[in-house]
């Protein structure tokens, strides 16, 4: 049997009757007599082997205990179906001698993740003691985590909260929501710029659900700008008038991801304990777009 199965899946082959004592399906109750012979009847997950390639690596930070990178959008985190090759992990067991691998064999080095599409910096462990303490740092939010977002509308207000549950969507499960049944999540953020349809902000992450950002700007009608599972993209279109509509079409042609930029982490070092101060420049595509509104509120 696997090292890594979870009681909840021998729970599950338990009710199925997929494990048996002596041909016998047997409960969970069922406590095993010497010599009884017991078959268990599990399929071993999809385990793609990894491979080491030669990807580039924006390196923001690096010593021989941790490496912090600049992702680009586009460059999914770690292996998966579909995905054995091109990721991260596959760049990052190239680069380095060692990895952590606390997160399971296909995740080497991963302590936290971005989506896909989502840029910015992403820190990944060279050994486990290195991952324990920065997990540790991520799971007490000592770390303190800021994103630059662009997003639709315009804001009255300098700064917010948003303080709202975030939970698996009931009809959609690749996507999230927020729902009473949701975990407890917090996003603050504060205005940078204001443009004539949108606004770019500085936001930071108390707790860590996932797409959090995205899914908690939709809810207070301010999509990121390009996202396209939460209303960032051509519904908000309609809303404008004729030249802010061309004028929006154009960016998102330049832009075909959503506006998120993972821009700086505080966090203390695991052996020094110095406080750390990292940050990522935005990306070309982002950058682009910024100068285009910049010009056009000038003009």
């Amino acid at each position: 049997m696997p090292t890594q199965i979870t009681r909840n899946q021998v729970q599950k082959l338990l009710k199925s009757g997929k494990i048996r004592a002596d041909n016998k399906p047997v409960k969970p109750s069922h406590l095993v007599e010497p010599g009884e012979h017991i078959i268990v009847e599990y399929e071993l997950p999809y385990s793609p082997t990894l491979y080491a390639e030669n990807i580039a690596l924006d390196i923001v930070y690096e010593d021989d205990y941790m490496i912090v990178v600049n992702k680009p959008a586009g460059l999914i985190v770690h292996p998966g179906a579909g995905n054995a090759t091109g990721t991260l992990v596959n760049a990052l067991i190239y680069h380095c001698e060692h990895l952590s691998n606390d997160n399971g064999l296909l995740r080497p080095g991963i302590v936290h993740r971005l989506d896909k599409d989502t840029s910015g910096l992403l820190i990944s462990a060279k050994d486990n003691s290195i991952h324990g303490n920065l997990r540790s740092q991520f799971s007490k939010r000592t770390i303190e985590k800021y994103y630059y977002a662009l997003v639709w509308g315009t804001f009255d207000e300098d700064r917010g909260d948003i303080d709202a549950p975030i939970g698996r969507h009931p009809k959609n499960r690749k996507k999230f929501t927020v729902i009473d049944s949701g975990r407890p999540s917090l996003t603050r953020y504060e205005v940078l710029e204001r443009f004539e349809f949108c606004t770019l902000v500085r936001v930071k992450l108390e707790t860590g659900r996932t797409h959090q950002i995205r899914v908690h700007m939709t809810h207070v009608n301010h999509p990121v700008f390009g996202d396209p599972y939460y209303g960032g993209r051509n519904s908000k279109i309609i809303t404008l008038n004729m030249r802010n509509r061309q004028l929006a079409a154009k960016l998102l042609g330049l832009m075909n991801r959503q506006a998120l930029h993972a821009r700086r982490l505080i966090l203390k070092h695991p052996i020094t304990n110095e406080v750390m101060d990292l940050r990522a420049p935005i990306h070309e595509d982002y950058e682009q777009v910024l100068a285009i509104l910049r010009e056009e509120s000038q003009g």
